[in-house]
């Protein structure tokens, strides 16, 4: 349902790396904060699930308005702070323009956990804006002054857990659907969704619902009493969203997360248990697991410069004193006296004054029996040393591999100790790794796959692990499945996210940077209409080299966001200050793109909590202004290009 297959014509196989364009540092202007946001929130009793915790982490606190400029955010004592900020030159301007009133429940009741305080503008003056307990706010924000309060809504689900109560959620996004319709994209966590723990599942499972929420335009001026939100239609999944649009050519809804979101009334895809007699191993390609086990050869060998290695398989009960073993310079003789001459259809070693395929030093060729009590078998090896070191043996013993009809002399291949097979593996899969990703492997010089900057660097297990599997879920205006979605699986639009467009940096499209290898490709939504029966399509427009290759290093970010020219990676900088990463693209025929580095914590400003954006009135080249709420300081970066 989501294609992101990038096109081949803009990605860079000949890329080198990134080369530092240094910022001045005289553009980044701090402001101590009047009114302090906080990262804490009071919850319930019981403990927070990894979704929410995750989720937590990457709250944007800041909600920006379509004027320039302009932002909000909800201070620690639950007071909805305006923020503007003007060109340069003026320092902005912070104002409290409404205070959100605050429950009181003992910890004993407390069953449910809180969220963030959130908000969204719906246009230039009013606001959205969520308490985190359950209760969203409508307000009309002048240009000064305070916030005229227009109507307060509750989330309520009759048919939960807590029936009683408001259902605290977090507001992602609201859009304005016509002249006479607003609808607020919200998300909260289901508690009736715990399922009980099994054998093989002990941990609990939890899920999320998006709610949309209708409401008639224009609002009516003050409405105190608290009405039940209208929801237009309710959506679940296993994971609070990342990212939640609406597509107005379509006239339908984005949900993006980690997870697929279904139907409420739909039944839940459970992980599957199967029982001790349906397990069974999973053959290889090429492997069918229903024919009769290969007969296994009568021995294995390997050799080393100096060293011939045979063992042979015994069974345990064989005495020291049945084994006898001679060398000769040409020959070798292995008998087990005292034993049938097979066990259990394995032929057990017989030889006499076999003809080896090179000389051996008598001497110094010893033999070991290592019974394995434990075991039905043991093994008996052999070390001839060889006449002519440094000479490959091709067989053990002379005969191997002719046409002769003894049973002794069938073709065994040198088994491969560990350390070479796995580099002869290694090896085969970067080649075939390299043929898939478009690397030159004729050595004409159409480019070496990864950028110089990543040879030698590259750990695939750190690198699997940048960016965030995500899945598009596409619902209709109307809370149905559209029409392109029928017959799809879920699954098929799955990819790894890298990156989200920067918040108040784009107007009107939607794009997402998605990881493929070592890069980033931008994929922005081409536009269609209600009556189109194809899926939507993503177009990459632009490729961000070596992007998940220098995201891997950044352990600390907390925000990752892109404009359409550059991507930036934001660090959380707590009790040591953050830097931002900017890494910009390139023509896909260029070696190098531009880096650039700006600090944006201090070991006085605390977390960083919010980030947003609009474009600079700059002649030439586009630039925007960044704005970074952190707990104790807004710190705004001026001229980013």
């Amino acid at each position: 349902m989501a294609d992101f297959t990038p096109n081949r014509s803009l990605l860079n196989p000949k890329f080198e790396g990134y080369k530092l364009q240094l910022l001045s540092q005289d553009n980044v202007f701090r402001y101590n904060l009047q009114y302090k946001p906080t990262q804490a929130a009071t919850s319930g009793r019981s403990p927070l699930s990894f979704q929410e915790v995750q989720s937590r982490i990457t709250h944007n606190h800041l909600a920006l308005s379509p004027k320039k400029g302009r932002g909000l955010y909800v201070d620690a004592n639950h007071q909805v702070v305006v923020v503007d900020v003007a060109d340069a030159g003026t320092d902005p301007s912070f104002n409290a323009v409404y205070e959100l009133p605050t429950s009181v429940s003992a910890p004993e009741v407390d069953s449910v956990h809180r969220e963030y305080a959130s908000a969204a503008f719906l246009d230039e003056s009013i606001a959205f804006v969520g308490d985190g307990q359950g209760t969203l706010y409508i307000l009309d924000i002048p240009q000064a002054g305070p916030a005229t309060f227009l109507a307060s809504f509750d989330l309520v689900d009759k048919e939960s857990a807590t029936a009683n109560a408001s259902i605290p959620f977090r507001i992602h996004n609201v859009v304005k659907t016509s002249d006479s319709t607003a609808i607020a994209l919200l998300s909260s966590r289901h508690y009736d969704a715990a399922a009980v723990p099994s054998q093989n599942h002990p941990v609990k499972h939890h899920e999320f619902d998006v709610w949309a929420a209708q409401f008639t335009l224009p609002f009516p001026e003050m409405k105190v009493d608290a009405a039940a939100l209208d929801i237009l239609w309710r959506r679940r999944g296993e994971d609070v969203p990342m990212l939640m649009a609406y597509d107005p050519t379509r006239k339908a809804y984005l949900i993006l997360g980690s997870s697929t979101y279904r139907d409420v009334n739909g039944p839940r895809a459970t992980p599957y248990e199967p029982s001790p007699d349906e397990i069974a191993p999973i053959p290889r390609e090429g492997e069918n697991l229903d024919t009769q086990p290969t007969k296994p050869h009568p021995y294995s060998w390997n050799q080393s410069p100096d060293v011939v290695t045979l063992a042979f398989p015994l069974p345990s009960p064989t005495q020291t004193s049945q084994i006898k073993v001679t060398f000769s310079q040409k020959t070798l003789t292995v008998h087990i006296q005292g034993s049938p001459s097979t066990i259990e259809g394995i032929p057990l070693p017989r030889y006499s004054a076999k003809q080896l395929w090179d000389g051996i030093r008598p001497s110094t060729s010893f033999w070991t029996w290592d019974r394995e009590g434990t075991h039905k078998f043991g093994i008996l090896t052999l070390h001839l040393d060889k006449q002519n070191e440094g000479t490959k043996w091709m067989h053990v013993f002379a005969s191997s591999g002719t046409q002769s009809t003894d049973p002794s002399d069938v073709d065994v291949p040198e088994t491969l100790d560990p350390s070479e097979l796995y580099a002869i593996r290694e090896s085969l899969e970067k080649y075939t790794a390299a043929l898939k990703e478009g690397e030159d492997a004729s050595g004409l010089g159409l480019g070496r796959g990864l950028p110089t900057l990543a040879q030698g660097e590259i750990d695939e297990e750190v690198d699997s692990e940048v960016g965030r599997v995500a899945f598009v879920t596409w619902v209709a205006g109307d809370g149905s499945v559209p029409a392109w979605c029928a017959g799809q699986r879920a699954t098929d639009s799955a990819f790894n996210l890298l990156s989200a467009p920067l918040p108040g940096a784009e107007d009107g499209s939607l794009s997402l940077v998605a990881k493929n290898g070592i890069d980033g490709t931008r994929h922005v939504l081409e536009g269609g209409s209600a009556a189109d029966d194809e899926r939507p399509a993503w177009k990459h427009d632009r490729t961000f080299s070596a992007l998940a290759f220098v995201l891997a290093s950044k352990r600390d970010t907390r925000f990752t966001y892109h404009t359409p020219n550059a991507v930036f990676a934001f660090e959380n900088g707590q009790d040591r200050g953050g830097n931002v990463y900017i890494y910009r693209s390139s023509n896909p025929k260029e070696l190098w793109a531009k880096q650039s580095v700006l600090g944006v914590g201090d070991v006085f400003g605390g977390s960083l909590l919010g980030v947003g954006a609009f474009k600079a009135d700059e002649e030439g080249e586009e630039s925007h202004t960044i704005i970074c709420l952190c707990e104790k300081e807004l710190v705004v970066l001026r001229n980013v290009h």
